[in-house]
């Protein structure tokens, strides 16, 4: 798979890796021309880099890793270059005080399709911290990570779907894009959980078995 990532941060990086490890070309694109080499130097498997514009003509899924607010501007000078493709956003609207950014508004990533309206966008890995991403899988007393997916468009699903098995985790059915701002919110919550009161987020839900009470006597 031909992979564009749209910026050259630590969420471009840590995906990138994987997708390199795992066969598919990549092309890092930046503002910066001197981060964006860097970047693809680091990643290796011959990964390209140029301008934004090249990294979204290059792609069939474009990584959005990019600041919330950035993202928009960006990919709406982009739009003709991601005209059917597959634009996989991992942002996190959150502010100071752990605040949702987007409150009362448009999801990040309905803003993104908004600016690309011929785009397929999906919402993936934006509930854990980059680190978490660069781990070699993800996995967890045994138990690989989840990653809940949103997105509208069955083709898109299915090759985010494939990256996402290929960093070792398991996708999860978020639903339609519309829910998309319900990741985010999470994301939000989660923050909040384990920065501001270094609370396990994990220990706010029961297991699976008891998801809808305790079953016997």
């Amino acid at each position: 798979m031909r992979i564009g990532v749209l910026g050259t941060g630590n969420m471009a990086d840590a995906l990138a890796t994987h997708w390199v490890r795992a066969g598919h070309e990549v092309f890092v694109g930046g503002r910066d021309a001197g981060r964006g080499r860097r970047l693809a130097e680091r990643i290796g498997g011959g990964a390209g880099h140029g301008s934004l514009r090249e990294a979204a003509r290059f792609g069939e899924v474009v990584l959005a890793a990019l600041p919330y607010g950035a993202g928009a501007e960006a990919v709406a000078a982009l739009r003709t270059e991601l005209d059917g493709k597959v634009l996989l956003d991992c942002s996190n609207p959150v502010g100071p005080g752990f605040l949702l950014l987007t409150e009362g508004g448009p999801s990040a990533a309905r803003r993104l399709a908004e600016a690309a309206p011929a785009a397929h966008v999906v919402k993936a890995f934006n509930l854990c911290h980059e680190d978490v991403w660069r781990m070699t899988p993800p996995v967890f007393d045994g138990r690989p990570l989840a990653v809940p997916i949103c997105g509208d468009d069955d083709t898109a699903l299915a090759r985010v779907r494939e990256l996402v098995r290929d960093t070792g985790c398991e996708p999860v059915s978020g639903g339609g894009l519309e829910r998309a701002g319900l990741l985010e919110a999470t994301a939000a919550l989660y923050i909040g959980l384990w920065v501001g009161e270094h609370a396990d987020a994990q220990a706010i839900a029961p297991p699976l078995a008891y998801a809808t009470g305790p079953t016997g006597g």
